[in-house]
């Protein structure tokens, strides 16, 4: 199992907010660079981007800072935010991203999905975000009808390569994952789940890890690595137990 690290981009600063609001902001730093450098040193194996201003205006916003920590690192990227049609998405893998994340166009357009998955192939990843259990869109504004387990299964043809979760109830909150309902996820889907949202100790990954032959092959690490409550190189050494 991996552990991703986030570096979650707002103005082309590094921050992390609580709950998806962009009023709750936290800046961890001014050099997205020299933090995906500071992860990847810590023995990262991938990198997980975030586009926070590009997920509100459904544009990619922070293109210059993407660029940068593509140069700066030698280790794979996912990245999300504000990828809605084809052009923003030849422009993103431009940059030179090995996997772009879809959010919201997944609920509104699933086609664009299929024909990105045929373009990309083995790429494309899907980011289902949720709360109680609903999809939530458009940077988490909006709480839509629709089951992130009935969204999940409708991907399985898609090629899509893998489903970063999160519980957005969790996130930022430092209170723990909810790791039963991303092991439900995972048991309903033969698509690999990457889980996101609520990581807060090493605990968390341990209970991730045994649902592991379930299906979930990773964690998106936020603000527990920010803060220094879990040390990321000792948490990469317990997920590949």
């Amino acid at each position: 199992m991996m552990v991703i690290p986030a570096i979650d981009l707002k103005d082309g600063n590094c921050v992390r907010l609580v709950q998806g609001d962009m009023q709750q902001a936290t800046v961890f730093g001014d050099n997205p660079a020299a933090m995906a450098t500071r992860w990847a040193s810590a023995g990262a194996a991938m990198l997980h981007i975030v586009d926070l201003n590009g997920a509100f205006a459904r544009k990619p916003v922070n293109q210059e800072a993407i660029k940068q920590i593509v140069s700066a690192i030698n280790i794979p990227t996912e990245l999300g935010g504000g990828i809605r049609n084809m052009e923003t998405l030849h422009t993103v893998m431009e940059l030179g991203i090995t996997n772009p994340i879809l959010g919201t166009v997944a609920v509104s357009d699933p086609e664009f999905v299929r024909q990105a998955c045929a373009a990309y192939p083995g790429r494309v990843r899907v980011g289902i975000d949720a709360q109680n259990g609903m999809v939530a869109v458009n940077g988490w504004a909006e709480i839509t009808d629709v089951r992130a387990t009935e969204l999940a299964k409708s991907l399985e043809d898609a090629g899509v390569e893998a489903i970063i979760y999160t519980d957005i109830s969790r996130d930022g909150l430092m209170q723990g994952m909810n790791v039963e309902e991303c092991a439900n996820l995972a048991r309903s889907i033969s698509i690999p789940v990457i889980a996101s949202g609520g990581l807060t100790s090493l605990d968390d990954i341990r209970r991730l890890k045994e649902h592991e032959h379930e299906g979930i092959c990773g964690v998106i690490a936020g603000k527990a690595i920010y803060t220094g409550a879990i040390d990321l190189h000792e948490a990469i050494a317990l997920a590949g137990e």
